[in-house]
C-alpha cells in the first residue's frame, strides 16, 4: 500500500468501481459493486459508497451504513453503524486494502459518535470470519440472512 484513499464515487471513478471483482471462489459471498450501487441508491440516508484506491489505481470498493435500527421495530433503540459491503479486486488481496477499509470505516463511525462497528459474513472456512477476528470482530450470536453478526467496539 502507498497512498490508500477513499474516495466518493463519482461519474469519473463509475466504471472503475464497477468493474472490480473479487476472486471467482469469493463471488458467492459478497455481491457485486453495481448491486452495492444501487443498495446505496435507494438508501442514502444510511449508505455510504467509497472506492478504494491506491495512488490512482482502483483497488477495491468498500459501503457502511450508518443508524440502521436492528430491532426494526422503528423505536431506534438497537441502532447500529458499520460495514455493509468489502470488495477487494482479485489482484490486490492480501495487501492491507481490507484492513485499511475497515479502519477507514471505523474511524468514519467514530467521527458520527458511534462507538462500535457491525458487520455480518458468511459463517465458515471458505467465508472471511478469519479475516474480521483478526481485526477484532466478535460474533454477537446473532444472525442476518444467513450471516453471522458480528460487533467491534470503538476505542
Amino acid at each position: 500500500m502507498t497512498m490508500s484513499r477513499l474516495e466518493e464515487i463519482t461519474p469519473d471513478n463509475f466504471d472503475a468501481a464497477i468493474s472490480l471483482k473479487v476472486r471467482p471462489d469469493q463471488e458467492h459471498l459478497v455481491a457485486p459493486v453495481v448491486r452495492s450501487l444501487a443498495e446505496a441508491y435507494v438508501h442514502p440516508d444510511t449508505a455510504w459508497p467509497r472506492l478504494i484506491v491506491d495512488g490512482d489505481r482502483p483497488v477495491g470498493f468498500v459501503m457502511a451504513f450508518f443508524d440502521i435500527d436492528f430491532a426494526g421495530d422503528g423505536k431506534g433503540l438497537d441502532l447500529r453503524s458499520g460495514l455493509w459491503r468489502l470488495n477487494i479486486a482479485a489482484a490486490a488481496q492480501g495487501r492491507g486494502y481490507g484492513r485499511f477499509a475497515v479502519e477507514s470505516v471505523a474511524a468514519e463511525i467514530r467521527r458520527r459518535g458511534g462507538t462500535r462497528v457491525t458487520t455480518t459474513w458468511h459463517p465458515g472456512a471458505v467465508g472471511p470470519e478469519g479475516f474480521y477476528l483478526g481485526l477484532g470482530f466478535r460474533p454477537t450470536g446473532e444472525m442476518s440472512g444467513g450471516q453471522t453478526v458480528g460487533e467491534r467496539a470503538l476505542t
